[in-house]
């Protein structure tokens, strides 16, 4: 908790402590470096038999900022109070990664007949980067898992799904004229509301669908199209210039995102012949800026039934955000997410993970460690 990784920053120091730490221990581990960011890695590890089969427990090393949030204590210092224990990544999710490496050493020390694995990736609070590659790269050190616990805040309960995500920034290139001549100039901004109104008619349509089972289990039960930021132009008085937003698609399994980019792709095509039509320079451009597919609920799942003989917790439930669960899955890992608190209060000011939701999760993973020794 006291390293302030948020995910603009470096996580090495973390990595750093968490490498030394397995290693006073006796735990070998490793790290993957990002090419492309030095500043930040991976880290896993692996213990018991070196054979295939282990159990995965994994967790993000990167939280959200604070700045502008109104904290009463020092948001990098664990406080308790009130039964809570105070702090950015109490929740979500630097709680679950003690309890992991906790784990980790325990079955260590008592030795364990199928074998545990930790995974703490990077850079999942911007898209869920970091984890793909680091899932890459464990299987080239280490024997393959087949069973992963992604320890999101799930109040200790077995969730089986999630839905995906995909987002594009999107730059519209306008041309610049008075705003009295705007016939003339293409505003990037009022192009721009085109493709944000597009979105507004989709989501409309999604609404009025009947949902499909699976689609059903979730809040709310359709894929959605999302604006959260815009920015653009340079006065009231000029056509704009530039205008920027993300377009960002939470698709519930049993659709493809492949689709919903074709669709989009489609849609910004036909703006921008329109832009071009009245000046040549007029553009739109598009990066995709994140893609995390959707965990979908398994057949009998292995990773679900460890889960639920471990809590007791036999409901049935999914969430509408992305998380690294679905790469996980993705990559042919069985894959649930089960974890201590509470998400809602994941990246709020005087964020929190109760203390008796904390001691249910040490209780898991001493079950687990239990189940893993046997």
């Amino acid at each position: 908790m006291a390293f302030p990784t948020v995910s603009r920053d470096t996580n090495l120091p973390l990595v750093d402590w968490v490498q030394a730490y397995l290693d006073s221990h006796g735990i070998v581990s490793h790290r993957w470096v990002d090419p492309d960011q030095p500043h930040k890695a991976a880290v896993f590890a692996h213990v018991g038999p070196m054979v295939e089969g282990a159990v995965v427990l994994s967790g993000h090393t990167d939280v959200v900022p604070v700045d502008g949030q109104p904290w009463d204590s020092d948001p990098f210092t664990v406080v308790e109070r009130d039964g809570k224990y105070f702090g950015r990544g109490t929740c979500d999710m630097k709680g679950f990664d003690a309890l992991a490496i906790w784990a980790l050493v325990e079955a260590h020390r008592r030795g364990v007949a199928r074998p545990l694995q930790l995974a703490l990736s990077f850079d999942e609070e911007i898209g869920c980067t970091g984890a793909p590659p680091m899932i890459v790269e464990m299987q080239k050190h280490l024997p393959k898992g087949s069973a992963a616990i992604i320890g999101e805040p799930s109040m200790m309960g077995a969730v089986t799904g999630h839905k995906g995500g995909v987002g594009y920034r999107t730059h519209m290139v306008g041309f610049e004229v008075h705003s009295s001549l705007m016939h003339t100039g293409v505003s990037a901004i009022m192009q721009g509301a085109r493709l944000i109104d597009w979105a507004n008619q989709r989501n409309i349509e999604n609404m009025a669908k009947a949902p499909g089972e699976i689609q059903a289990l979730f809040n709310p039960p359709f894929t959605t199209c999302h604006v959260g930021m815009i920015s653009g132009g340079t006065a009231h008085n000029i056509t704009a210039k530039d205008c920027e937003f993300m377009m960002d698609f939470r698709v519930v399994p049993g659709e493809q995102a492949a689709d919903w980019e074709a669709a989009y792709l489609a849609k910004v095509k036909e703006v921008e012949a329109e832009m071009q039509a009245v000046h040549p320079d007029a553009r739109i451009e598009i990066t995709q800026s994140f893609d995390v597919p959707a965990l979908v609920p398994e057949e009998a799942g292995e990773a679900e039934a460890l889960v639920r003989s471990l809590t007791g917790d036999n409901a049935t439930h999914v969430v509408s955000y992305g998380t690294e669960a679905g790469q996980f899955q993705a990559a042919g890992y069985s894959a649930v997410i089960c974890g201590p608190g509470d998400i809602a209060q994941a990246h709020q000011p005087n964020e929190f993970v109760t203390v008796a939701q904390f001691n249910a999760g040490h209780a898991f993973m001493t079950r687990l460690v239990d189940r893993l020794a046997d």
